[in-house]
């Protein structure tokens, strides 16, 4: 079994297709899926795919590109979303100062209201980082003083030092298509070194395919591509590598059932 902990199965990309999507996904030993709100103004969208699949959780929040747009969105909104079943996680929420489409300020308030949200609820903080390394560490540092809460390093594509930190800091650390590319070679070092029980894996669907499936959309059934260059790179069977990350993947996403017992297999 292999989860994709994050896909945005709302973008249009997937429209009209969605049952054989996730009919493909399931084919491929990937049997659970997060589908992840960037914006909370449509997260109506997003838990409504939810329901309507068995196999498919989802989370609420503000995608950093948008935090100029959805600035004020206080925390009790996106806790009294998140009481939802089907809402398993905050976010995606963070910095990214590679395209800057909000304002720095912006998306610096946002990520801090949804740390509040995130230890409010439990739920873990699906955090997105771009080339925004220093300001990310010092606010996960600052703000995990003021009181612990759970999160993962989305997609991660920064540096070894971010990532340390987030190790340090109690995180986990998911891996998107990105770490199959061919001059990913620091990253999948990086992935080598970091501690077995906080590694997951991802699609980020519909970006980021993973190689042999660069530059075509990508969807969920790809997770087990991007599974397979991990257990590569770090020396460890596929099946090694399906177990441990799903293992990581019911710790860190608590709030959704496991699959253990028959009327849930039969559910799925």
């Amino acid at each position: 079994m292999i989860v994709d902990s994050h896909c945005h199965l709302d973008f249009p990309d997937f429209d009209g297709e969605r049952p054989e999507l996730i009919a493909r996904a399931k084919a491929a030993g990937v049997e659970l899926m997060v589908t992840i709100c960037t914006h909370i103004r449509k997260f109506d969208q997003v838990r409504a795919i939810a329901e309507e699949y068995p196999e498919v959780y989802c989370s609420v929040g503000t995608h950093p590109h948008n935090a100029g747009a959805e600035r004020g969105i206080p925390v009790d909104e996106i806790v009294m979303r998140a009481a939802h079943p089907k809402v398993v996680a905050i976010g995606e929420a963070g910095l990214d100062y590679f395209y800057d489409k909000s304002p720095r300020d912006a998306q610096q308030e946002g990520f801090r209201t949804h740390i509040e949200a995130a230890r409010q609820t439990g739920l873990p903080l699906v955090i997105h980082s771009r080339d925004a390394d220093d300001d990310m560490a010092a606010i996960l540092r600052e703000e995990m003083g003021k009181g612990e809460f759970k999160a993962l390093l989305h997609c991660f594509s920064s540096g070894r030092e971010l990532a340390m930190t987030g190790i340090e800091l109690g995180l986990y650390v998911s891996f998107s298509g990105i770490l199959t590319f061919k001059r990913s070679e620091e990253l999948r070092d990086i992935a080598r070194d970091l501690p077995a029980d906080r590694l997951l894996v991802e699609t980020d669907a519909p970006y980021l395919a993973p190689q042999p499936r660069r530059g075509k959309r990508n969807e969920p059934a790809y997770t087990a591509m991007t599974a397979a260059v991990l257990a590569e790179t770090r020396g460890v069977s596929e099946e090694e590598i399906a177990r441990q990350t799903t293992e990581n993947f019911f710790r860190l996403f608590s709030k959704v059932p496991k699959p253990g017992t028959l009327a849930e297999r039969a559910r799925l």
